[in-house]
């Protein structure tokens, strides 16, 4: 394979992964759509949707390690895939939480609704857009950017103090209410868990530009 060809199928896969997290965005946004509004067939779609992502982490996988197998790269180069190696898994994952919320989104469907949404839609905005910055961090190989989104996962871990306060409240006010609580402390849960995720492929990023791992970071839970 000519150096031409091994850089076109290089940026063919940092493409690929690029267009899986701008679909896993998109599963987190209409997950929280599809739990606001009781929409239950937008919360099936994106459990059928989640396949795809599954194919495309698995297809970047295969695409990656074909590389390293058959083109010996060089350091920098190993670097970026085994980058891409990385962040495809917890973009993998992120598709999971987002699943996990719109499968919690059919399970209230037919329940009356505990509290207005606040908290969560707040949670899911930061943790998105923590999620694309993260990618134009990986595009521009800008660490400093990188290390700054972190922070952002700061924003997430307060609101999700908050709302488990506000929901234990609710529990012990009203024992009918925790099944309902425990629900959305899970969809919060899975929202934690993309910000915490984002944090993982900001360190990835830093490791691309600078040549080596730092935890950035480090989430209290």
């Amino acid at each position: 394979m000519t150096r031409t060809a091994f850089d076109h199928q290089l940026e063919e896969i940092q493409e690929e992964m690029l267009l899986m997290a701008a679909m896993v965005a998109t599963a987190v946004e209409r997950g929280i759509e599809a739990l606001k509004n009781r929409d239950v067939a937008l919360a099936r779609q994106i459990i059928a949707d989640d396949l795809e992502i599954n194919r495309k982490r698995y297809h970047a996988e295969e695409r990656c390690l074909e590389l390293i197998a058959t083109q010996q790269p060089l350091a920098s180069d190993l670097r970026t895939i085994v980058s891409v190696l990385h962040i495809t898994v917890d973009l993998e994952r992120m598709g999971d939480h987002a699943e996990g919320i719109a499968k919690i989104a059919l399970m209230l469907a037919d329940e009356p609704p505990l509290k207005p949404y606040i908290d969560i839609p707040r949670m899911a905005e930061t943790a998105t857009r923590m999620l694309m910055s993260s990618l134009e961090a990986f595009k521009h190989r800008d660490a400093n950017l990188a290390r700054e989104i972190c922070g952002w996962d700061d924003e997430v871990d307060a609101l999700y103090d908050q709302l488990y306060r506000e929901l234990l409240t609710y529990m012990i006010d009203d024992p009918k209410s925790i099944q309902r609580a425990t629900w959305l402390l899970w969809v919060a849960h899975n929202l934690e868990r993309i910000a915490d995720r984002v944090t993982n492929i900001c360190e990835r990023v830093v490791y691309l530009v600078e040549g080596r791992i730092e935890e950035l970071n480090v989430s209290k839970y």
